[in-house]
């Protein structure tokens, strides 16, 4: 007697259609670089699994690499002294940047996805703003009889550059605050590209961090510092971390 012996083999899961559950996704992103951080909302599309399309605006601020916090310590004829609060010396503005983009989440890693941890690539370009806000200074000035001394609050100009660039004269920085109404434009265009790690890939709540780099170009060079060379554009490596809601 002879039996016939069927195989039935298991149905594979199609996990390319895992992730359009959700059809949008928004994001709050922190993003601390090598010389600055900014702060962004994200708003996502999620094509499929495996791509999410989105726009983004930011706000963040830009050092110059050359520039650091110092203090200095006064000496009198008496046993006290004084230190300065601190500031940093040669510098002439901040440069505060507002960026617009869109950009794509890429992901690849299938073995990882059925983990729930999504890996892939995030690249993002787009439009940007510097907004440029003078650096003041109290500095320590005398009155005309050369003897009494007073306090004034300055920004950089070429007539008080000796006064400005003698750390003998600077009591501190004043209130980051000091200086909005006198603003000026810069515009320009960033990038960025990273790796993307996406930590429960088919949850509800948007968990993620990034690892890249990121480039400001600007049309002109940027002059935040007086002594140091100022250059247009700004190239940064980036960590970034993502909270946000998928529905």
């Amino acid at each position: 007697m002879l039996f016939a012996q069927t195989i039935v083999q298991p149905k594979q899961l199609d996990y390319s259609s895992v992730g359009i559950l959700y059809n949008q996704e928004k994001v709050i992103e922190l993003r601390p670089h090598t010389n600055g951080a900014a702060i962004a909302v994200q708003f996502g599309k999620i094509v499929t699994f495996y791509k999410t399309h989105y726009y983004q605006f930011d706000f963040g601020l830009i050092r110059h690499p050359k520039e650091y916090r110092q203090s200095i310590t006064f000496h009198s004829g008496n046993p006290f002294t004084r230190t300065s609060n601190s500031f940093t010396f040669g510098k002439q503005n901040n440069l505060m940047v507002l960026r617009g983009g869109v950009g794509n989440k890429i992901y690849f890693s299938d073995k990882a996805k059925r983990k729930g941890v999504a890996v892939g690539v995030d690249y993002e370009f787009g439009a940007s703003i510097g907004l440029l806000k003078p650096y003041y200074l109290h500095l320590s000035r005398l009155l005309d009889d050369q003897v009494t001394d007073y306090v004034s609050t300055e920004r950089y100009s070429k007539d008080n550059a000796d006064i400005f660039l003698d750390d003998s004269k600077i009591i501190g920085p004043a209130s980051f605050f000091k200086g909005f109404d006198k603003i000026s434009v810069i515009p320009g265009v960033h990038a960025r590209v990273g790796a993307h790690f996406s930590m429960g890939a088919f949850d509800e709540y948007v968990k993620a961090f990034e690892i890249g780099v990121m480039v400001d170009a600007f049309l002109r060079r940027v002059p935040i510092m007086i002594i140091e060379n100022n250059t247009p554009v700004f190239i940064n490596g980036y960590l970034s971390f993502q909270i946000g809601k998928r529905n």
